[in-house]
């Protein structure tokens, strides 16, 4: 899915939108208001000096299934974790984004807590609790890194239904109004955050300024005017305390297309670099510095922090800067083992894609380097798996040995594939393995399983991509093997044991979904 600029009533050409975030740490889900309430007792203060963040969950993860169970969401959105379908409904996922046109304070996070969630049931992998407004409410966002506007249901003339038995039977959204909210503003077609190639909709300087915003997939939009509030921040240190920022966000009156659906049916956080982003507006008001990172950790849990810029030992590479405003990097490179691979391309950095998808001629050499490098015998086509190259262990096997995959960047800094493959059983100590790398027609992307294990830096102030091994469970640590040390062509795995209840039917099971954790061990 892609978006558009804010406009007036026509939308321009510029694009820039890709969905979601990722990084990890966990808060109890059932009552996000009360957790709000124990944070409003301890202190509201302007401009920390220290770091804001918030977890994230995806949309499948274990956290948010029994959020979603608690609330009678229906069983039959959740695959099971390591099925074929649970791989497959993550491709189509990614399928479905790859159409779309691309689109110095402290760390920050949301007040509700640092956690996302993947929502199988709604259309976006990640999101978060937000709260606004005086009284606040409570939303559930879409977390979207290739999008700008920050927007919630509002005022509705057409939205999504605030309840619905796709979100489950206790399940009930909130809606915003600016004249509930006693430190809502309305923003003026003067303002600076107005800024629109076409002000036909400006009849004076005082008019509310209007906003539309198109998305590529099935004439999706959200239209509305631009309002200001009270965003809910957390500062990230020792004594946690709430930052009251004033931002300027879509009062959402008329959704379209999948927005009425189950995409975002509580608004969309758009991380873009326009100065309309949160993290711009954030930036400009000295709340935050003009950066933020993200941590990839197992299952899609992970953690994001409003202006860290990261640190002096992580690796970097400039962004592509270009129309699109997206965050793309240069790919002038790759290593599989022993092999080194010449490549010249552009990719997107992209939270919310699960898997990296690659264009010809990169995907072939990669993947032919990478099946020449390993002892299994590649496994015949499954219909029921999304990946192309997959190769069967035998039943006597007690480790594989597989090739390491990096991807060197301009610059030379060199970006590890950490957790590049899926092990499945299906059948007792019977397991295969694929290649999570899929065929792209021409946008390649770095998703999030060539994230896992990093901590991603989008400094937007120098215009740089950083990343460094972390541990996304803990802020404070990197994992074994820093970026500096010295790192292996190849890495062997020990086969796990298998589980007594494995079933005999060709229904797949994941039995290490968690490989980047050994691997980051033994690298």
């Amino acid at each position: 899915m892609t978006s558009s600029r804010i406009e007036s009533n026509n939308p321009s050409s510029h694009d820039s939108f890709a969905p979601r975030l990722i990084p990890s740490s966990s808060i109890p889900m059932a009552s996000p208001a009360l957790g709000l309430l124990l944070l409003l007792a301890t202190a509201l203060i302007p401009a920390p000096a220290s770091a804001i963040g918030f977890q994230l969950h995806h949309r499948f993860s274990g956290r948010v299934r029994r959020w979603a169970e608690a609330r009678a969401v229906p069983g039959a959105w959740w695959p099971e974790k390591g099925t074929a379908e649970y791989y497959a409904a993550l491709a189509h996922h990614d399928r479905a984004l790859r159409g779309r046109a691309l689109a110095a304070a402290s760390d920050l996070s949301f007040a509700d807590g640092n956690a996302t969630v993947r929502l199988s049931s709604l259309g976006f992998l990640h999101y978060a609790i937000v709260s606004l407004g005086t009284p606040n409410m409570t939303f559930l966002v879409a977390l979207d890194t290739g999008s700008d506007l920050f927007w919630v249901p509002c005022d509705c003339k057409q939205c999504a239904p605030t309840t619905s038995p796709d979100y489950g039977e206790n399940v009930s959204f909130n809606i915003y109004s600016p004249n509930a909210s006693s430190t809502s503003k309305k923003v003026l077609c003067s303002n600076g955050l107005c800024d629109l190639q076409n002000r036909t909709s400006c009849t004076a300087a005082a008019s509310n300024c209007p906003y539309v915003v198109q998305y590529v997939s099935a004439n999706t939009s959200s239209s509305g005017i631009l309002v200001e509030d009270i965003l809910y921040l957390m500062t990230e240190d020792a004594a946690p305390q709430i930052v009251k920022a004033p931002i300027v966000f879509g009062c959402g009156e008329t959704q379209t297309g999948s927005f009425l659906e189950r995409a975002a049916p509580n608004g969309l956080f758009g991380l873009g670099m326009e100065k309309i982003s949160v993290p711009s507006i954030l930036s400009g008001q000295g709340i935050a510095s003009n950066s933020f990172s993200m941590c990839f950790g197992d299952d899609g849990t992970g953690r994001i922090h409003f202006g860290d810029k990261g640190s002096l030992d992580q690796q970097e590479t400039p962004f592509v800067i270009d129309k699109s405003f997206a965050y793309m990097i240069n790919i002038t490179g790759a290593t599989v083992g022993n092999d080194s691979i010449a490549a010249i391309l552009s990719a997107l950095v992209d939270s919310g894609t699960s898997f990296t998808y690659l264009a010809d001629p990169l995907y072939t050499k990669l993947t032919q380097s990478f099946k020449a490098q390993v002892q299994e015998e590649r496994r015949n086509p499954d219909p029921d798996v999304p990946f192309e190259f997959c190769f069967d262990v035998s039943p006597t096997q007690s480790t594989i040995s597989l090739p390491e995959i990096n991807l060197t960047t301009r610059g030379g800094s060199i970006f590890p594939a950490n957790d590049p493959i899926l092990l499945f059983s299906f059948q007792q100590n019977e397991y295969f393995y694929c290649l999570a790398v899929m065929k792209s027609n021409g946008l390649n992307i770095i998703g999030q399983n060539f994230m896992a294990g990093l901590r991603i830096v989008f400094d937007r102030e120098r215009l740089t991509l950083g990343w460094k091994n972390f541990d996304c469970s803990d802020t404070t640590k990197t994992t074994k093997g820093s970026m500096n040390s010295t790192r292996v062509n190849a890495t062997q795995v020990t086969m796990p044991k298998p589980p007594s209840n494995i079933s005999t039917q060709k229904k797949l099971t994941i039995s290490l979904f968690s490989l980047l954790l050994l691997l980051s061990t033994i690298l």
